[in-house]
């Protein structure tokens, strides 16, 4: 017997469904991979914002060549002769996976605060106010539970940050995500998740300290859907979420 579906639900799956999904059809974690690559491999030249060669704006959707999924993805791996746009190794797979976060960076605005930041009064407050370098570190300096965030302007649009401060566990990074392991005698190890392979899990727990777990000792292992770090919305205002903002975005690796 055919399966039946009813307008009414048709219609509301519809409208469910992401704008990331319409059109393409890319899933949150093709999004998500390809953001990572771009982020890693990407951003020196593009930028985080995909403004950084002129005349080409991959956050708006503006491309120099092609305009089709395969095309982008070809350049993606073969290149622009010619120019400063080099092959890459990646797989067909993850070109593709970098096509769909360039695609969802065109469907989402920037953002980020409507003021201007200040970086230094931004850097006072992520020092002390913010008490964030209890968690995280800037060139080695401050706490480990969290991610360094050394480099985090060179891969981060404003409006993520901005997203991120407010609202942490609405959107969870890869490298922030939190894990709590359950022993076999009943003892819980919860921290941020570092690597996993089949046999062991490799976290930094709460204190700070390196773990690996043998995972033949485990009992349970749950990826946590709630991040560790409070929100700011009613810690900072306006003006202060700009200027941690000013602040991150100008940490770039350099000095």
């Amino acid at each position: 017997m055919p399966m039946r579906i009813s307008v009414l639900t048709l219609v509301a799956l519809t409208l469910a469904a992401p704008v990331w999904a319409q059109g393409h059809g890319y899933m949150p974690a093709d999004i998500e991979n390809g953001g990572l690559l771009y982020q890693a491999n990407c951003t020196a030249c593009h930028g985080p914002d995909g403004d950084g060669v002129p005349g080409i704006n991959l956050g708006n959707g503006k491309f120099r060549r092609g305009t089709s999924d395969d095309e982008i993805a070809k350049i993606i791996l073969g290149g622009v002769p010619g120019t400063a746009m080099p092959p890459n190794s990646f797989s067909e797979s993850q070109a593709g996976t970098i096509v769909a976060y360039l695609r969802s960076l065109a469907t989402s605005p920037a953002g980020g605060p409507t003021i201007p930041g200040d970086t230094r009064r931004g850097r006072t407050l992520f020092e002390g106010k913010g008490r964030c370098v209890s968690c995280h570190s800037v060139a080695g300096i401050g706490g480990r539970t969290g991610p360094s965030l050394t480099e985090i302007g060179s891969s981060r649009r404003a409006g993520d940050l901005q997203r991120a401060l407010l609202d942490p566990s609405a959107d969870i990074r890869s490298d922030s995500r939190q894990v709590r392991a359950v022993m076999r005698d009943g003892a819980t190890i919860t921290g941020r998740l570092l690597n996993q392979d089949t046999y062991t899990l490799q976290l930094m727990d709460s204190s700070g300290r390196l773990r690996l777990l043998d995972k033949a000792t485990l009992k349970e292992i749950t990826i946590l859907k709630e991040s560790p770090m409070p929100s700011y919305k009613d810690t900072l205002d306006a003006q202060e979420l700009a200027d941690v903002v000013a602040y991150l975005r100008s940490l770039r690796g350099r000095p």
